[in-house]
């Protein structure tokens, strides 16, 4: 049995026979999707702003390169300084450099799954960066050396029992297993920590290519410290999440949370033009007033341009990463993102992963989708996963990436006649 299949059943089985994945995962399965389809009811304006959002990302993609050339142009007008890193290698080594070249030592992080895909933490970390999660669900993960199961809720595979005694392991103290007490440790935890950073880290939700304006959505308020409260702040997105205007980036951010979790608005929405500055003395511009002195917008393709030219696979860039999909998956409820995931989850995660990742690492995730055609049902963006999983399966075919029990039933229709690898009895 080929490795990249046999190690993958191997999480497959543990995941099914895990009894706290289960209590956790059925309540994604049941409470977002009901609160998704309750609020749609609330909000007249929900399909206008879906199809307005859907042009607006085909349209960007059709004209990506003059996108980035605007949005870079706009990006340094504002005083910020613009970086485009054709591979996580080349991101992660600006990063370092521009941390080590100010002498940041403590660096804090808001959530971005762009992050996740370049390996950035590990990557700082391996460097001598302090590097610290301040999304609570982040953080969760960071502490227990796990991946992102959700790209919103990326702690959702833990129930509170299971978050209570990870917090009380780490901070050295009796953590009750209650919401309230569990939020409470990790803020007092986290508080200082934001103010003592020498720089912070963020991904963007979306940016406006006609005024370089980051866009960052949250609830929590924690991305409001990162990307304020240190003196350097760093931006790490893909090229996919440029939009012309700041009202098609803000449209685009809003449709992010009913989708995910249900709820009509984020707490926060967050427009970053540019670093912080005052001209109240004698009207000459300062960078630095309450804010970074620094910011760095470092736009990202890994793979992503590479997808853009395939005919097959390019819808997949206008994914919001909401992760609506998974949500109403069958297959995700039963094994969440820590399996079905190599950092992208589910089917959509699956054609990020062959163009990011390779074949290989894609393989597992592309025959585990059951077909079921959910997701399509679903997505704001109407996306097509099912037909660009078979699509892909068939690309993996050709490159002999088949799963064995697959291959076994092909040889034994050749075979035998029947999939079973039966003799038949021959009648006399």
């Amino acid at each position: 049995m080929t490795t990249w299949f046999s190690d993958y059943v191997e999480k497959v089985v543990d995941a099914l026979g895990n009894d706290m994945l289960r209590s956790a995962l059925e309540k994604v399965s049941t409470r977002f999707p009901r609160a998704r389809l309750q609020l749609l009811k609330e909000l007249p304006y929900y399909e206008y702003y879906r199809k307005r959002v859907r042009e607006s990302r085909v349209w960007s993609l059709e004209h990506i390169d003059e996108l980035i050339w605007m949005a870079k142009e706009n990006i340094e007008k504002t005083g910020a300084v613009f970086h485009y890193a054709n591979t996580g290698e080349e991101a992660v080594n600006y990063i370092a450099n521009v941390l080590r070249d100010r002498g940041a030592k403590l660096i804090i992080k808001g959530k971005s799954m762009v992050t996740e895909e370049i390996f950035l933490n590990r990557a700082l970390i391996e460097r001598g960066f302090d590097v610290i999660e301040t999304d609570f669900g982040e953080f969760l993960i960071q502490i227990r050396g796990e991946k992102p199961s959700h790209p919103v809720v990326p702690a959702v595979h833990l129930t509170i029992d299971e978050i209570a005694k990870t917090l009380t392991n780490f901070l050295n103290k009796e953590i009750a297993p209650e919401h309230h007490a569990c939020v409470k440790a990790v803020r007092e935890y986290l508080r200082e920590k934001f103010f003592k950073a020498d720089a912070g880290i963020t991904g963007a939700n979306a940016i406006a290519a006609d005024t370089g304006t980051i866009v960052l959505v949250e609830n929590e308020g924690n991305a409001r410290f990162v990307s304020n409260a240190p003196p350097i702040h760093i931006v790490v997105t893909g090229v996919e999440k440029i939009y012309p205007t700041v009202e098609d980036a803000i449209i685009a951010s809003m449709l992010i949370i009913p989708n995910a979790v249900g709820l009509k608005m984020p707490s926060y929405i967050s427009l970053i033009t540019g670093p912080s500055s005052t001209s109240d003395i004698e009207l000459v511009s300062i960078r630095g007033a309450h804010g970074p002195r620094e910011l760095h917008v470092v736009l990202l393709d890994n793979g992503r341009l590479k997808m853009l030219k395939s005919q097959d696979f390019k819808e997949a860039l206008t994914c919001l990463k909401c992760g609506t999909c998974l949500n109403i998956c069958p297959v995700y409820r039963e094994l969440s993102g820590l399996v079905w995931g190599y950092i992208y989850s589910g089917g959509i995660g699956a054609i990020w992963t062959s163009f990011i990742y390779g074949l290989e690492k894609a393989a597992p995730l592309a025959f585990t989708c059951l077909q079921c055609g959910r997701c399509k049902t679903v997505c704001p963006m109407e996306i097509d996963i099912p037909e660009m999983i078979l699509k892909l399966r068939r690309l993996l075919i050709e490159s002999g990436y088949i799963p064995p029990p697959i291959s076994n039933i092909a040889k034994n229709i050749e075979e035998y006649g029947n999939p079973y690898g039966v003799l038949e009895k021959k009648v006399e």
